[in-house]
């Protein structure tokens, strides 16, 4: 039976993956901690993640991770088109344009290498516990796999990004910052996670678990 709503958290996995991306462009200071706008949002990718790998398997998962990173490829080379065509005459936002939505490719490669690492992390991770563990507690996979991915993401962004570019001890901060916020947001929403899986697994009438599941990420089936 076809699942009711596997394209509904894809679809939402996805729109929130390219919407941190265009909010990370600001960086925010909130008292003590420093993030990217986009570190608001991104926890939720992974909520998401969790959700697809529990309800529905690392194999779906894996084909939602990787249908992220092409609808992150083609929104970055969209974004780079039109901030190379000429602007109208009378148009003269051209460099705020650039600046905001025209990312380095440093930041890209940076942006692709630490999505693709930390998400394939956290659903390997809570695939494997939830074998371990028969498929109990819940809250330990998400936010133990949780751990794992946003440390793995967090880190691999940050120092292929802006290392270099600026004091070792701001980097630290930045890593710190950013990793704190992304599994507080995480934590804070576990109740919500606990719902929304037993939601989709009483309708979907499946809880799949990942007997003998090939975990290569370069498979597309």
């Amino acid at each position: 039976m076809r699942p009711k709503y596997l394209d509904v958290i894809a679809g939402m996995f996805v729109a929130v993956l390219l919407i941190s991306n265009v909010a990370s462009t600001k960086i925010v200071a909130l008292g003590p901690f420093v993030f990217d706008g986009g570190t608001l949002l991104f926890p939720l990718s992974y909520i998401f993640g969790d959700v697809l790998t529990e309800v529905y398997g690392y194999r779906n998962s894996r084909r939602v991770i990787w249908t992220g990173l092409a609808a992150n490829l083609l929104m970055v080379f969209v974004f780079w088109v039109i901030a190379k065509m000429p602007a109208a005459p009378d148009w003269h936002l051209q460099q705020a344009f650039a600046s905001i939505l025209l990312a380095t490719p440093r930041i890209v490669g940076a942006s692709v290498i630490a999505y693709f690492a930390g998400e394939f992390a956290n659903s390997y991770l809570l695939s494997r516990m939830k074998i371990a563990s028969q498929g109990r507690q819940l809250w330990k996979r998400t936010i133990g796999s949780t751990l794992v991915g946003q440390l793995v993401d967090t880190l691999l962004f940050a120092v292929i990004a802006f290392a270099g570019t600026m004091p070792g001890g701001v980097l630290l901060a930045l890593i710190i910052s950013n990793y704190l916020m992304k599994v507080g947001i995480e934590v804070l929403n576990t109740p919500l996670t606990y719902q929304v899986v037993n939601f989709l697994k009483r309708q979907e009438g499946i809880d799949v678990f990942d007997h003998g599941v090939n975990y290569n990420p370069f498979l597309l089936k």
